[in-house]
């Protein structure tokens, strides 16, 4: 069973003034999980769950400030040019990528197969690094810079399964609507695959977009026992048989027993 972390309850009420706040930041959530086709006032208005008139404010408030563009022809929305301004002064603040970057390359060349660093950011699991191996036949299950919501992927979910019990039923509650879009996937079905992992004590399955493939994953800790990230790997089915399935985890338990060892300097 993955570790997880204890957390006291939070209050889930939103201080006064803070409202609009939350909800420019669901904004550019949406946007940012959707980023590389955009996003329609209507699909915006309808994945976040705020009205109409409310999105089509906030989205013109935002796009003032450069924290969101839309293309003049399609007018779909995507994240403007001052996100990528932030996330690049914000990096070096959060350097995971750099810790995992030795470990992704080892873990690529020992295996043949696609490795794949993925944290967690909110709601979602964001892909921020990806090596490839040397079989010839590659497995890109998702692209880096994509953001999908927990439990969608080996990795994504590895991080959802090692939450504290209230958080991971949480998460899922809030996400629900957005799960059918990943391969007819449900809120029942991927809180069975959360309790499944937990016996297990690792991820692994078969990847619903993308069919003959299958994945593995196991999570990263940070120094106070929280689920920050995770790194998996993914195959054709063919080539995970389940004595390979043991040598990938000893693989990825190894690396990231590293890592793990790194953030905690």
């Amino acid at each position: 069973m993955f570790p997880r972390a204890s957390h006291p309850q939070r209050n889930n009420r939103s201080p006064a003034g803070t409202q609009s706040i939350q909800r420019a930041a669901r904004l550019l959530r949406e946007l940012a999980a959707r980023n590389r086709q955009g996003m329609r006032l209507i699909d915006v208005a309808h994945s976040s769950g705020l009205q109409r008139p409310t999105v089509h404010r906030m989205l013109k408030c935002l796009t003032a400030e450069n924290l969101v563009s839309q293309d003049p022809q399609s007018r779909r929305y995507f994240l403007g040019p001052l996100v990528f301004e932030l996330g690049i002064t914000a990096g070096p603040r959060f350097n995971i990528r750099d810790v995992c970057s030795d470990a992704l390359d080892r873990i690529a060349a020992e295996t043949g197969d696609t490795a794949f660093l993925s944290i967690r950011s909110g709601d979602d699991a964001l892909c921020v690094d990806r090596r490839e191996g040397a079989y010839p036949i590659k497995t890109f299950t998702v692209d880096v810079g994509v953001r999908r919501p927990l439990g969608v992927g080996a990795g994504s979910l590895a991080i959802l399964t090692a939450l504290p019990d209230e958080e991971v039923e949480g998460t899922i509650e809030r996400i629900a609507s957005r799960l059918p879009a990943y391969g007819r996937l449900t809120a029942t079905e991927l809180l069975s695959m959360v309790k499944r992992a937990r016996k297990t004590g690792y991820v692994l399955n078969d990847v619903r977009t993308l069919s003959g493939v299958t994945a593995i994953g196991v999570p990263i800790f940070d120094p106070n026992a929280r689920a920050i990230g995770a790194i998996s790997l993914s195959a054709i089915t063919a080539r995970m048989t389940a004595t390979r399935q043991r040598e990938l985890l000893e693989v990825l338990r190894r690396e990231i027993r590293t890592i793990e060892k790194q953030l905690a300097r």
